[in-house]
């Protein structure tokens, strides 16, 4: 393999999207002094460039690594990314039209501003807030070490490129906003897909067609564990992982406000049908780590090192390295990088769309310049991932990230539930978001940080279960008894600053 062609072609891939970052500011130019045109681009964006910057924003460089890389250690389950993929847009078709005709018409930006019109209970949306912020900090690291991957795996020494890479993603952030992942998302797609579908032909061809790559594969490993008599085994954690995770998924800060960016419902609506294109990719891209399996590159003694190193998360790396010459792996990893830059660019602003208008303006002060305040933060979040990268190992940031998803779907109640009724209590929902964070904590603490699965034991069946669904679902319950009680003692419907015919 030619590593300096794949290094030139590498770097001019990330100067042409860093020179695409900072001229997108005056893409579909607006004033970025203020906080909706620079956290939000205006709430302008069609149907193609909300396709983009939505599959951008949900199909990370991490994602790329680590679902191969778990089908590659794990074998079947992995696959639960591609059902989880699927129900997610029926989600998106159902809730998130409703809440943008809202968040538009009382020019809310982020999910829990709406909470708190909602309920008139700051401290609830400061729940919820606080909950986004920390769920993303551990994801924009995991952009980092994705993006560190392929970085090492061509070769490049040290931190120093990754600093660079990130101090350039938060200087256009800075003065583009959501313009820039939204214009960059672009490129960073079609290269994904170029690279799925040149992998997916060639890869296949040169070992011998899917079957002799599927006849290498451990029988174990190509169908879930049949469970044991009494208990649902590998298919209950299989299935309610799919279904936690895609509750989960358009809670996180970033992928709301991709969806708050698009310029009707209507926008929204078309995209729900539009993005299941990705879970196509990404069953193919996860077919990539049976792939490097069939291929032997961990065997091979020039991949040693890298795997020695980032663990099964080297056998995307390594599988393109061994199959590709050197112009294509460029490509590629250059799409992997890119991959990195576009959702953590989102994530910094939608958290700092979250700091101003849920934490700042309502805790310290209400005056000030909103998107002044929004683009410092969006740097103070770049710069604590790369910190985090640097300081602690990568194995505390994937726990972490772990934990997110645990945290994240506990605002599921509070967002996803208000949409539709105005039952709940506000106070009953915080009572219930304590709960939910706590238990979810907690029993991934008895999981020593190692897995998001426990056996609960119901009339005398074990069920193991996504530890977050099982928790959402003490979480509401809760919320849900003691609304029927606080909306007795002390109502609070009266704070609602929206109206029945905002939800139409």
């Amino acid at each position: 393999m030619d590593y300096p062609v794949a290094t030139v072609v590498f770097l001019a891939l990330i100067a042409f999207v860093i020179i695409l970052g900072f001229i997108a500011g005056r893409w579909k130019a607006g004033d970025l002094h203020s906080i909706e045109e620079w956290g939000l681009g205006g709430r302008r964006f069609g149907t193609w460039i909300s396709w983009f910057l939505i599959g951008g924003d949900v199909y990370t460089a991490y994602t790329f690594i680590a679902i191969p890389a778990l089908m590659f250690g794990a074998g079947a389950l992995g696959f639960f990314a591609v059902p989880y993929t699927v129900v997610c847009y029926p989600i998106l078709y159902l809730v998130f039209p409703k809440l943008w005709k809202v968040a538009q018409k009382h020019g809310y930006i982020t999910g829990p501003e709406f909470v708190r019109g909602r309920y008139g209970n700051r401290w609830l949306a400061l729940a919820i807030g606080i909950t986004g912020i920390f769920a993303t900090m551990p994801y924009i690291a995991l952009q980092l070490i994705g993006m560190q991957t392929v970085i090492g795996a061509l070769g490049i020494p040290g931190h120093i490129p990754l600093i660079i890479a990130f101090a350039v993603l938060a200087a256009f952030t800075y003065t583009s906003g959501l313009r820039a992942p939204a214009m960059i998302s672009i490129v960073k797609d079609l290269l994904i897909y170029l690279t799925v579908i040149v992998a997916v032909i060639v890869i296949p061809a040169e070992l011998g067609g899917f079957g002799a790559i599927f006849a290498k594969i451990a029988p174990a490993k190509l169908i879930l564990a049949t469970p044991p008599a009494g208990s649902g085994g590998s298919y209950t954690s299989y299935a309610t992982l799919a279904l936690g995770s895609a509750m989960a998924l358009f809670l996180y800060p970033h992928t709301t406000t991709g969806i708050l960016s698009a310029s009707s419902p209507r926008v929204i609506r078309r995209n729900a049908a539009l993005l299941p294109a990705y879970t196509i990719m990404l069953g193919l891209l996860a077919l990539m780590g049976f792939m490097a399996v069939a291929s032997g590159v961990k065997t091979m003694p020039q991949f040693a090192a890298g795997f020695k190193h980032y663990g099964p998360s080297f056998a995307v790396p390594a599988l393109v390295l061994n199959s590709f010459p050197g112009w294509f792996v460029g490509v590629a990893f250059g799409a992997i990088a890119v991959g990195a830059l576009v959702p953590a660019a989102i994530m910094a602003i939608a958290s700092a769309n979250i700091f101003t208008r849920d934490i700042y303006k309502q805790f310290v002060s209400g005056a000030g310049n909103e998107a002044r305040i929004a683009k410092l933060f969006s740097i103070f979040m770049v710069i604590g991932a790369v910190a985090f990268i640097l300081v602690i190992p990568s194995t505390y940031a994937v726990q972490l990230q772990l934990l997110g998803g645990m945290w994240i779907i506990q605002t599921f109640p509070a967002i996803v539930f208000s949409v539709f009724t105005r039952f709940f209590n506000g106070w009953a929902l915080l009572v219930g978001w304590a709960v939910g964070i706590v238990s979810a904590t907690w029993l991934v603490a008895l999981n020593h940080f190692a897995g998001s699965t426990w056996a609960f034991h119901v009339l005398g069946f074990t069920v193991p279960s996504y530890i977050a669904l099982a928790t959402v679902i003490v979480n509401a319950v809760i919320a849900a008894v003691l609304s029927v009680v606080l909306n007795a003692l002390a109502s609070d419907r009266t704070q609602d600053a929206t109206v029945a015919a905002d939800y139409v």
